[in-house]
């Protein structure tokens, strides 16, 4: 089987994955949208998901991500970009001017210069708060308690647009324990949206606790290793 097919095959168990969590844990179907993690994978490999009808892309790395980007053959199938990776200062402003989505913004000081650099003939930039929901030190992300805080000063930057939480938790191999943290992210978007703030996107979920996300309210999954396979790098979506 060639890349394209495998991809495409892959592509298609995953959708089933998300369609059968979506029933049985009475979500609405397609409620749960899917983000591809293209992250070290070719242009070619996007070309095979887009085949398959995958339209939106998560990358973690601003140059390898700007390339692909910058390719003619993706340019030309409307492609949505989604930033998930930290969000260097030094990068920020060529973030903002080619990404659509930033999943990972968590101080005050990167959604300000995201909002400088956003640039005028855009829509504003669609943001996730990216949450440590699992208080790990080693991890970037808004702590619980300061999260309100940061979401009520995004209300003051004109040239993004708030739509949601993101979290990594950490890994459990146990579906009840793995459901733990995405309810408390979930509670905190609740309690967010009580506040009037219009959100309507939890960025919750990976390969391996998918079910779990959407148990607890995912509206976006964020899948590479099963759509694309195995990385060489250590850190696997």
């Amino acid at each position: 089987m060639d890349t394209n097919a495998s991809i495409q095959t892959r592509l298609i168990a995953v959708r089933e994955r998300i369609a059968q969590a979506e029933l049985r844990f009475g979500r609405e179907p397609g409620a749960v949208q899917l983000l591809a993690v293209s992250k070290t994978f070719s242009v070619e490999c996007i070309l095979g998901a887009i085949r398959a009808g995958q339209q939106q892309f998560g990358e973690n790395y601003f140059q390898e991500a700007q390339e692909k980007i910058a390719d003619g053959r993706l340019s030309a199938a409307a492609v949505e970009w989604h930033y998930i990776g930290p969000v260097q200062g030094n990068k920020a402003a060529r973030i903002a001017c080619v990404f659509d989505w930033v999943h990972t913004v968590d101080k005050p000081a990167i959604a300000e210069r995201l909002n400088q650099q956003r640039p005028a003939h855009l829509p504003p930039l669609n943001i996730c708060l990216q949450v440590n929901v699992s208080a790990e030190s080693t991890k970037g992300g808004v702590s619980l308690d300061q999260l309100p805080g940061l979401a009520v000063a995004m209300l003051d930057l004109p040239r993004l647009r708030l739509r949601g939480l993101m979290a990594i938790p950490k890994p459990a191999a146990d579906f009840a324990q793995q459901r733990l943290p995405f309810r408390a992210l979930r509670k905190a978007f609740d309690q967010l949206r009580a506040t009037g703030l219009a959100l309507d996107t939890l960025s919750m979920g990976m390969s391996d606790d998918l079910e779990a996300a959407i148990a607890e309210g995912a509206t976006l999954v964020r899948v590479g290793t099963a759509i694309f396979g195995a990385r060489q790098a250590s850190e696997v979506l």
